[in-house]
């Protein structure tokens, strides 16, 4: 019987080779955050789940609110709407308050708008981490710091499916950064 050994793979190596596999088979976390959980981010995480089923990768993607308005509640009927008009279903969705925990859980966390990053930072508090979140719309109009509007005031399909339409390209620079391994 052989007994496989890796003292001789290790004699001139610091990392165990199969220390570095294991880093790279773990599956990517993607958050995305708003307000309220209920329109910009839950449209976001399924347009970017759809997404990236449509191109066979497999990587967790949730939604998250900085405030608790809506915890436990399905998606606005209106962000439902917009994602069923395009293909794909949220209603199963249900908003959550953004954690301290999450910013150590996910890998990127893509925020809405500027009240939302700060938002983001102040819950985080020592477990902030600068280099994972950013506005979500950095990945299309890069270093423009430019919002998605929060489509609750207006509250027309028009304007959810503007945010739609500014989410989805959004979602596509992902898309192409995860599979060139420069997200």
């Amino acid at each position: 019987m052989h007994i496989f050994s890796l003292d001789k793979y290790n004699k001139h190596r610091s990392i165990a080779p199969f220390s570095i596999c294991w880093l790279s088979l773990r599956r990517m976390k993607i958050l995305m955050v708003c307000l309220g959980n209920i329109c910009r981010s839950p449209l976001a995480e399924g347009i970017l789940r759809n997404k990236l089923a449509g191109n066979g990768m497999d990587v967790q993607v949730d939604s998250a609110g900085t405030g608790g308005w809506h915890v436990n509640e399905a998606p606005h009927i209106l962000s439902q709407k917009v994602a069923k008009n395009h293909g794909f279903g949220i209603s199963d969705l249900r908003g959550r308050k953004f954690l301290r925990e999450d910013m150590a859980d996910f890998d990127k966390i893509f925020v809405m708008d500027s009240q939302n990053y700060n938002d983001v930072k102040y819950i985080a508090g020592p477990k902030w981490d600068e280099s994972k979140v950013d506005l979500i719309l950095n990945q299309s109009l890069p270093g423009k710091n430019k919002s998605v509007p929060d489509p609750w005031y207006d509250n027309t399909v028009d304007a959810f499916e503007n945010v739609y339409q500014m989410l989805d390209k959004a979602c596509d620079v992902i898309i192409e950064k995860i599979q060139t391994n420069n997200l």
